[in-house]
């Protein structure tokens, strides 16, 4: 008997989650594939997308809301923007900014400088890039303050679901007008251009990248950027603690405000500090999350 993969594990609980609710999941074409996809978006939600959030996700470049009969990407039980979602949209919609910046580590507590979140924002690299990335979500700050944004990449099954990403195309190093002090990344972008083969779970290219944007504006010192994920046991999980470990120390050299967070982290935080006063949120994460 074959030992089941973290990404195999996180499927199969979250499977059980629908199950639980009374949701029977479909497939990626709805009777075709395997079922893992909620028959509505709100299902797959803690509570429907915003107006202005639905807008964001449909100029996206990630196919996440679909398109009859199809199920979007983030009608996926494990799919990464509709975990960010769950997490940070609520904060946006009671409009409640700080407490969420805060328990991402990205501010003290009982700071007041957050404003508004945003998803799936773009932060070209240069202007005749045919691509711009695309960050998750991006916590936008007061406009004095000295950090403007607070930008989280997130991850669910992505680490481990045995895919081989991509490295950084040949075009980015060449480039010496967008590695502004950056050159402890430029030297790893090398490294990993055209392929990255050095590593397995953590997707560094996509990282340097956003980087590189964010580098341009707000500029190297008005941002942080948080790496959300979902840990996972085993194996599997070890290496991907231990390459984002890596890919930490390298962005520090250069000055970057690099940080990594695990959802199980986050969620406890939010579970022990608002467990009373947003009791449904609460409820709602830890049943499906933890």
């Amino acid at each position: 008997m074959t030992e089941m993969t973290a990404y195999e594990h996180i499927l199969a609980r979250q499977t059980a989650w629908a199950a639980n609710r009374g949701i029977k999941l479909i497939g990626s074409r709805t009777s075709h594939g395997r079922p893992a996809y909620t028959p509505t978006l709100d299902q797959n939600l803690f509570e429907p997308l915003l107006p202005e959030v639905r807008a964001s996700f449909q100029a996206g470049d990630g196919s996440e809301l679909g398109s009859p009969p199809y199920p979007g990407k983030m009608q996926a039980v494990h799919s990464s923007s509709a975990l960010g979602v769950n997490i940070f949209q609520y904060w946006k919609r009671i409009a409640v900014v700080p407490e969420i910046a805060a328990a991402c580590g990205l501010c003290r507590q009982g700071s007041q400088v957050s404003l508004d979140i945003r998803f799936e924002e773009r932060y070209p690299i240069r202007d005749d890039f045919a691509r711009h990335p695309n960050i998750d979500v991006v916590i936008h700050n007061k406009p004095s303050a000295r950090i403007r944004v607070f930008a989280v990449e997130c991850k669910f099954t992505e680490a481990y679901g045995g895919r081989i990403h991509g490295g950084i195309k040949e075009k980015y190093p060449r480039h010496d007008d967008i590695w502004g002090g950056l050159p402890h990344l430029r030297e790893f972008a090398e490294k990993i251009s055209p392929e990255d083969r050095e590593f397995r779970h953590l997707h560094p290219a996509q990282l340097v990248k956003h980087i590189l944007g964010l580098n341009r504006h707000p500029g190297r010192h008005g941002f942080r950027l948080l790496y959300l994920w979902y840990d996972a046991l085993g194996e599997q999980g070890s290496r991907h603690r231990e390459e984002i470990a890596r890919f930490s120390r390298i962005a520090k050299k250069d000055g970057i405000r690099f940080h990594a967070l695990s959802y199980q982290e986050l969620i406890g935080r939010l579970m022990d500090r608002y467990r009373n006063d947003h009791r449904d949120y609460i409820r709602y994460l830890t049943e499906r999350y933890l």
